[in-house]
């Protein structure tokens, strides 16, 4: 599906599409659901969040740690991924390109889906725009990774395969990872103040594109490059492929 694809989708509050998901989070989706619940973004993650903020918790019996009853206790700051539903983007590797594609409904789901209007129509009513470009701005930070690491590691040397094979395991270990100040840094803007989100997101990157150019530690620079690669809804391949 594109953008101008016939789609129309009416929720009905039953709540099932909020149970036995795995949701990524962008650093952006974090921020809004901070705001969401007057919490800073470090509150934010211990709260709602696994995998050091970038996954979206759920609780023992599969509800979202958000749900309250069948209702969304973030519904203002819920995430991409949420806004999107019933559908799912997908990302073309090394291009801004998209598709959609229509998602199975939960069983049971008490959703409406028609052809009543198009994706983009779709998108609209959600407030997906910002997000969409929050994450370009975020993602303008791979390439700077990429040019980072290059210089930082000598492939002549150390065999690519394996450094990016730790890298990735690394990044996507949902327990007994080391400690990554620059994963850290990437879902933190709770000292950025007096701002509005896009410019604390222009100020949130342009502070983390310095830091990485900054960090001479190229495995931790590449463990936070997949993070954020992922984060984003990229294959780690945007930064890991080997010439």
């Amino acid at each position: 599906m594109n953008r101008n694809s016939p789609f129309s989708y009416v929720c009905n509050a039953c709540g099932l599409c909020c149970h036995n998901k795995v949701i990524t989070l962008s650093p952006y989706d974090v921020m809004r659901l901070a705001r969401a619940v007057a919490a800073s973004t470090r509150d934010a993650i211990d709260r709602f969040t696994i995998r050091r903020g970038s996954i979206l918790k759920f609780t023992d019996d599969g509800a979202c740690a958000a749900l309250e009853g069948a209702c969304c206790g973030v519904h203002r700051g819920r995430p991409l991924a949420c806004r999107l539903y019933p559908l799912g983007l997908e990302r073309i590797e090394h291009s801004d390109g998209e598709k959609f594609v229509m998602l199975e409904p939960a069983i049971g789901s008490l959703g409406d889906y028609g052809i009543d209007g198009d994706v983009n129509g779709f998108l609209d009513a959600q407030g997906v725009g910002v997000y969409l470009t929050a994450n370009a701005r975020y993602a303008s930070l791979l390439p700077v990774f990429r040019e980072r690491i290059a210089a930082a590691v000598d492939f002549d040397r150390v065999e690519p395969r394996e450094f990016w094979r730790r890298a990735i395991r690394e990044a996507l270990a949902e327990s007994n990872y080391d400690p990554n100040p620059l994963i850290d840094a990437m879902f933190d803007t709770s000292a950025i103040v007096g701002l509005g989100d896009a410019e604390i997101v222009a100020v949130h990157v342009e502070r983390l594109a310095q830091i990485i150019r900054h960090e001479s530690n190229a495995e931790m620079l590449a463990v936070a490059a997949v993070f954020l690669a992922v984060s984003l809804g990229y294959s780690p391949r945007e930064v890991t492929v080997v010439s």
